[in-house]
């Protein structure tokens, strides 16, 4: 009879990787969305709202470039310009989104409710924070900024302009778990908002949490959710659940606040052997 040989990490949760827009700050993952608006504006090719949000999570130039590939966009594209939208198109529009969006961030960085309470109960626990983010490293100093002036400061935090490639590639991730010393990638939980977030984890081997309300599926901000009619609320929440689920998330819950449930059972089955 022949055996092989398997192990499976039973330690401690020793790390959690949380995304900036629409996960620990900016309800609705708003700031992003309304400059991606405006540049595309400023080309003669107004954009939806909805289709400013479909790379949500990927690296603002290559966020820039997937919009102009959609077929909507792509079809406006040629209609104003006579031709699709090249490589020199999206270079310019991210050179004119980079000080649009440094400007604009401040306005929509007001922490979510209970990520001081969240993170406060993880580092109780031992955990590490870490952090991704598709916000270049200029970007992430108002965001850093701003955070720490609210009580929030992550252990480490890893830019798209900072590795080879960012989402859906694990390199953000696998580089939090460098800098915070982190022994396995199982021992990690990535939590995002965003479609190309949790998959960004899931190729990192990580344990996964989507939040579906209080970013890009969504897409409202704290006050416009709130004032939604209870019946509307449950339609929007069920159809990013499902969303989120599809895409691979191991858990899926409103915002960073539901997160203490997800990180005791992650651990519980970590305890049990199971693996992401």
């Amino acid at each position: 009879m022949t055996f092989s040989y398997s192990r499976s990490y039973r330690g401690p949760i020793q790390a959690v990787l949380l995304d900036w827009a629409g996960t620990t700050m900016d309800f609705g993952c708003c700031a992003p969305a309304v400059v991606f608006m405006e540049v595309f504006q400023r080309q003669g090719v107004p954009i939806t709202l909805e289709e400013a949000r479909v790379p949500m999570g990927a690296h603002k130039r290559v966020h820039i470039q997937s919009i102009g590939r959609l077929e909507s966009v792509r079809r406006r594209w040629n209609e104003k310009h006579g031709r699709d939208p090249g490589e020199e198109d999206v270079d310019k529009m991210f050179a004119e989104f980079i000080p649009k969006q440094i400007e604009c961030l401040s306005t929509y960085s007001e922490l979510i409710p209970g990520t001081l309470e969240v993170v406060g109960e993880l580092r109780r626990r031992g955990i590490k924070i870490g952090s991704t983010t598709g916000y270049t490293t200029e970007m992430m100093a108002v965001n850093l900024r701003d955070g720490e002036r609210q009580g929030y400061k992550p252990d480490s935090t890893v830019c798209a302009s900072e590795v080879p490639a960012g989402r859906p590639f694990p390199h953000m991730c696998l580089q939090n778990v460098i800098n915070l010393n982190v022994s396995a990638v199982a021992a990690c939980v990535k939590v995002d908002d965003t479609v190309p977030g949790v998959e960004e984890g899931l190729s990192a081997g990580m344990w996964t949490i989507g939040l579906a309300v209080s970013g890009n599926e969504v897409g409202l901000n704290l006050q416009d959710w709130n004032a939604l009619p209870k019946a509307v609320q449950e339609a929007k929440r069920q159809r990013a659940y499902v969303r989120m689920h599809q895409c691979g998330s191991h858990y899926v819950v409103d915002s960073i606040a539901d997160l203490i449930p997800c990180i005791d059972d992650i651990q519980a089955r970590i305890h049990r052997g199971e693996a992401p």
